[in-house]
């Protein structure tokens, strides 16, 4: 997904995306060096030029985005350091979309990878978490895969016991029914790392 990238390349010049899959890594490669047959991200440019009604600009946002995104690096949050090799600078914001939903198995769980990903974040730095609230699965494919089921009670009190205060917390019910997943609501929180004295 490229689609929280089109306003994250608004506020920050170098962008490093991480992911947990080879072949996610390899394709949005494909799409930052615009080789041919890569997935076309341009629905998502459109809605976003769309919605700030600058339809104008849609080839100067996808440019704008790739010359951002500097890195696209592997992840794998059982280790210590999730980006071992390569040890990153700390981090004014990370962006987590659902990745805490689908990695997660149980509230514990939930908890140590939410603790990793404060790790790579400065002092006062931003997290902007987006999850589904009471998913139970989701469907890739033919596939049907476990999602990790929570409430907005465990997410507040989840960033709050890592040192986190949150600045917003909105909750969108879910509208349009699908067999691809199951769950009842959104959860969008923006949430800053305490500095410790």
């Amino acid at each position: 997904m490229v689609h929280h990238l089109y306003s994250a390349c608004e506020f920050f010049k170098y962008i490093i995306v991480l992911k947990t899959r080879d072949r996610c890594i390899m394709e949005l490669k494909r799409w930052v060096d615009t080789r041919t047959g890569a997935f076309d991200w341009g629905h998502a440019a459109k809605l976003y030029v769309d919605i700030e009604e600058k339809s104008d600009q849609l080839q100067d946002k996808e440019e704008k985005v790739r010359s951002a995104l500097q890195h696209v690096m592997k992840c794998n949050l059982e280790k210590e350091n999730i980006t071992d090799p390569i040890t990153l600078p700390l981090a004014d914001c990370i962006i987590s979309a659902w990745l805490l939903d689908v990695i997660s198995r149980e509230q514990d769980n939930y908890i140590r990878y939410l603790r990793k990903l404060s790790s790579l974040l400065k002092p006062g730095g931003q997290l902007i978490l987006i999850g589904d609230l009471d998913l139970t699965y989701f469907t890739v494919g033919a596939e049907k895969f476990h999602g990790f089921t929570y409430d907005e009670d465990f997410a507040r009190k989840s960033l709050e016991g890592e040192g986190f205060v949150i600045d917003c917390c909105e909750v969108k019910k879910r509208t349009v029914k699908s067999d691809l997943l199951d769950y009842k609501a959104i959860i969008f929180i923006a949430a800053h790392k305490q500095n410790l004295v």
